[in-house]
């Protein structure tokens, strides 16, 4: 497949990559949605074949339930996920793939989060979501947390 309906953002991390990585795994609920949003952790089974099923709510008492799985975890380097399946490989309605990758980056990391679909149109219905602005909000939120991680290490 040469078009894999992709849309990603980027940002440079002022932290090492030990840093962002300990801080995406460990501090999931703190930076998986915008604020005011705030996400429960549910299940997370850092494996790959790993549940990973999250609810998030919004202030207004909305809520959004994900339930996936963990295809790929690779410490210090990337996560990848979806929806299409549920704990024990039980297939379910997929909308995407996510993946989200670091790597050194002089002082830094650059972080990457990546959302693949099925289809342009699922690709599309997910830009009208707002995934540039919510998943930059995403980074912004990983980065605010490993920058004061690193700059006050625990210890």
């Amino acid at each position: 497949m040469t078009d894999r309906h992709e849309i990603s953002v980027t940002r440079f991390i002022a932290a090492p990559p030990e840093t962002v990585w300990q801080v995406m795994t460990g501090r999931l609920e703190e930076y998986w949605c915008p604020r005011p949003w705030t996400t429960e952790i549910v299940e997370i089974d850092w494996r790959s074949g790993g549940r990973m099923a999250t609810t998030m709510r919004g202030p207004d008492g909305a809520s959004h339930d994900g339930d996936g799985v963990l295809l790929e975890v690779t410490p210090g380097v990337r996560m990848v996920f979806t929806d299409a399946f549920s704990a024990g490989w039980l297939p379910q309605a997929a909308f995407m793939v996510g993946c989200l990758e670091i790597t050194a980056e002089g002082e830094g990391t650059r972080y990457t989060a990546t959302a693949r679909h099925w289809t342009q149109e699922a690709c599309e219905q997910h830009k009208a979501m707002g995934f540039v602005e919510g998943w930059t909000t995403m980074a912004d939120q990983l980065a605010e947390l490993a920058e004061a991680t690193d700059a006050h290490p625990a210890g």
